[in-house]
């Protein structure tokens, strides 16, 4: 277990950029990674972490790379259809251990109807996770009703911790640090909607100083105008305390 954390996230500074690709379970073949692999290839040298399904990383991913894998290991619903994140196993942790994972990711949602059902699907992958020494990263989510704010993503980062996650992924929002000082377990912030790259990269330096360990950012990467320079500047930030303002200028910087 501390040795696949060790590789998620790295024990010179305690952080991690964590690069996610795993839309397409949900969202098909998302804007920018129609060709998964064209599009994560030249980013991996800059990625401490590769957060994917299995069938991309069957499909697209060469299994000699050195990049520590995180496995989306739930699912089961579309982005039209009626329940989104109605969300149950869809990965066995054979298959996981197969596919040499260093992580898993399962989601949560809190506060809509059927919340029960998705905690319990990853309590229950927890059970089995556990008797490999498998970490599992909590994505958490919070219904329409409620406002993603502090006070929510505090309970339903809480909450993931308490049942048994080892890394908590939620979404950046004002005073962020009472998120992270409620949360026994490191967390990192979901990169959300595609925003200006000089806003994400705030946003990512934002949640650094708040406590987070880093990052799990995928839009704000693989959509950006120039996703290379992008992920460099969110390295920037993670693992080099560079400013906003300093990773801002790693991004405008021209190819060689």
């Amino acid at each position: 277990m501390k040795n696949r954390l060790s590789r998620i996230i790295k024990p010179k500074d305690g952080r991690t950029v964590m690069l996610a690709v795993d839309h397409g379970y949900f969202m098909g073949p998302t804007s920018g990674l129609e060709q998964l692999n064209c599009m994560v290839n030249p980013l991996l040298p800059y990625t401490d972490t590769l957060m994917l399904t299995r069938g991309a990383l069957r499909d697209y991913i060469k299994p000699t790379i050195d990049v520590p894998i995180v496995l989306r290991v739930s699912g089961g619903t579309s982005i039209i259809g009626p329940r989104l994140l109605h969300e149950g196993t869809v990965v066995s942790i054979e298959d996981a251990i197969r596919l040499n994972a260093s992580g898993v990711a399962y989601s949560i949602l809190v506060g809509a109807e059927f919340e029960r059902d998705t905690i319990l699907g990853m309590t229950q992958y927890i059970d089995q996770a556990e008797r490999y020494g498998i970490p599992v990263l909590a994505v958490t989510a919070v219904g329409k009703a409620m406002k993603r704010d502090a006070r929510y993503m505090s309970l339903a980062s809480r909450i993931a911790a308490e049942l048994g996650a080892h890394i908590v992924k939620t979404y950046y929002v004002p005073e962020f640090e009472k998120v992270v000082e409620a949360c026994p377990v490191p967390v990192v912030i979901a990169g959300g909607k595609k925003q200006p790259e000089d806003e994400a990269l705030q946003m990512a330096y934002d949640a650094i100083q708040a406590g987070a360990i880093g990052v799990d950012m995928g839009r704000n990467i693989f959509q950006s105008t120039n996703p290379v320079n992008m992920i460099k500047a969110v390295n920037a930030i993670v693992h080099k305390n560079a400013t906003p303002k300093e990773a801002f200028e790693v991004f405008k910087a021209k190819k060689k």
